[in-house]
């Protein structure tokens, strides 16, 4: 759990706004500009600058960073970021009760089994939660673009392993598409972090040995309207709430082609579910859905011969 260091040895020094400020500037690029060399240059050497004369503390742990770097987190906190370990639904990840059912390949969540999902497969790196919840936050709210290349590492990794099923699906050439952010929020936060993680992962994948050419496909996506937020919302009101806010701007790009959506957390599904909704329609001919993290819930697993077995046994009843 991520804990603010308290004044003292590992509080923060007076000029620390400051330097926070500079951090800010030397790290933060919004993406509707183009990035002039010469500023890039200016921005990490300023950045780097700072970090060697006024090394900060990890803004997870708290511990003191000795060598200069511009995403103030301690590499003891990266690596307590492990991968999922725990069985889980085969189609959308949730996470599965342990126990006979769970550990059947190709089992599923009862939500699953009883109303499909329209990506194929949705697959994330680790839980929603501690350390890698709050270098999501680091990245989103605080601007610190350079938590996008850690987090991309652990996209790659979590995509790596669908390549058969891209294989299968016969697609050599993979689309790669960030849910998008409406242009409110795109100003308001300067970037789209899923392009930014789309991005880092792809650089990533790119120089593996493999089958797969992937392809980045930013603009291919629109969110055409804000939604409200789904904090609250029952199943049909978070459905009713997304129905119509994406749509596809370029159907010739999408049309024949297999598409991966990447975000950064999956949460309920609904939002990876009417992008996938729209670009099928589109003539886009498989969606699987890729994030850094996804929010857990257990529930019963259920492998669909079982589910027909209850029905079987349910219709009897009756």
């Amino acid at each position: 759990m991520a804990r603010e260091p308290q004044n003292g040895i590992l509080g923060k020094p007076p000029l620390a706004p400051l330097l926070d400020e500079a951090h800010t500037l030397a790290t933060r690029v919004p993406r509707s500009q183009p990035r002039h060399p010469i500023v890039s240059l200016f921005r990490s050497t300023l950045g780097s600058l700072f970090a060697a004369l006024f090394p900060s503390e990890c803004r997870l742990c708290g511990i003191p960073l000795i060598a200069p770097t511009t995403l103030p987190v301690c590499q003891g906190c990266i690596d307590a970021i492990v991968p999922f370990e725990i069985p889980r639904c085969g189609r959308c990840g949730e996470a599965l009760v342990a126990g006979f059912r769970a550990q059947l390949p190709g089992a599923c969540c009862n939500n699953c089994v009883r109303e499909q999902p329209l990506f194929e497969r949705a697959v994330a790196f680790a839980s929603y939660d501690g350390a890698l919840r709050d270098l999501i936050h680091m990245l989103k709210y605080k601007h610190m673009e350079t938590a996008a290349d850690v987090l991309g590492s652990m996209l790659a990794e979590t995509i790596a392993p669908l390549e058969s099923d891209f294989v299968n699906a016969s697609a050599a050439r993979l689309l790669v598409i960030p849910v998008p952010l409406h242009i409110s929020k795109l100003r308001q936060r300067g970037f789209n972090q899923s392009e930014l993680l789309a991005a880092s992962a792809v650089k990533r994948l790119r120089k593996r040995p493999g089958p797969i050419r992937y392809q980045v496909e930013s603009s291919a996506l629109v969110r055409r309207r804000a939604t409200e937020s789904q904090v609250g919302l029952t199943r049909e009101q978070r459905q009713a709430n997304m129905r119509g806010a994406f749509a596809v701007s370029l159907k010739n790009r999408i049309a024949g082609n297999c598409v991966l959506l990447v975000d950064d957390v999956f949460t309920t599904g609904t939002t990876v579910g009417e992008c996938a909704r729209v670009l099928l329609k589109a003539g886009a001919k498989k969606v699987w859905v890729s994030t850094v993290a996804r929010a857990l819930r257990e529930t019963e697993a259920l492998d669909h011969h079982s589910h027909q077995r209850e029905e079987q046994a349910q219709t009897l009843a009756t």
